[in-house]
């Protein structure tokens, strides 16, 4: 069957049907940009650290901290991050983000050890959006907001 009556029909836009879109939808949604923070020196403390094991995730987060003048150190233990601590003095952590699927460092039970002793840090964790069940017990054992990945990376 031929049907090329239906460029005559769409003006020659081969079955596609261009002028035909609900109003109030665009076809592409706009991320905006977000601010740069001032530069920070070079030898400024972090006070943001990531237990993320996966390495074009960790590259990614370095990427977008690096856009924001943000520095982002990655720790491998809860040694790793009291020696940070330690050496920032009385400065501690403002955020710390946990890819919860890291099984080197066991999240849900860091978690609560870091919140007990860092009340004011925020704790972050992300995961594949599938598990609902890890999402709540991330929730539960003191995680402020645990994200898929996909929602972590936007």
């Amino acid at each position: 069957m031929d049907h090329s009556y239906r460029a005559a029909l769409n003006g020659g836009k081969n079955g596609s049907r261009g002028g035909r879109q609900r109003p109030g939808f665009a076809t592409s949604y706009p991320q905006p940009e977000p601010d740069p923070l001032p530069q920070q020196a070079e030898d400024a403390n972090s006070r943001i650290f990531g237990f993320v094991d996966d390495l074009f995730f960790l590259a990614k987060i370095q990427e977008t901290a690096r856009k924001l003048n943000v520095k982002v150190e990655f720790c491998k233990s809860e040694k790793e991050l009291s020696d940070h601590i330690k050496e920032n003095g009385e400065e501690k952590p403002s955020l710390i983000i946990f890819d919860l699927n890291n099984a080197n460092i066991k999240p849900l039970t860091l978690i609560p050890k870091l919140k007990s002793k860092l009340k004011k840090t925020s704790i972050i964790g992300f995961l594949s959006h599938v598990q609902g069940d890890l999402k709540q017990k991330a929730h539960e054992v003191g995680c402020d907001m645990v994200l898929p990945r996909s929602a972590f990376s936007q």
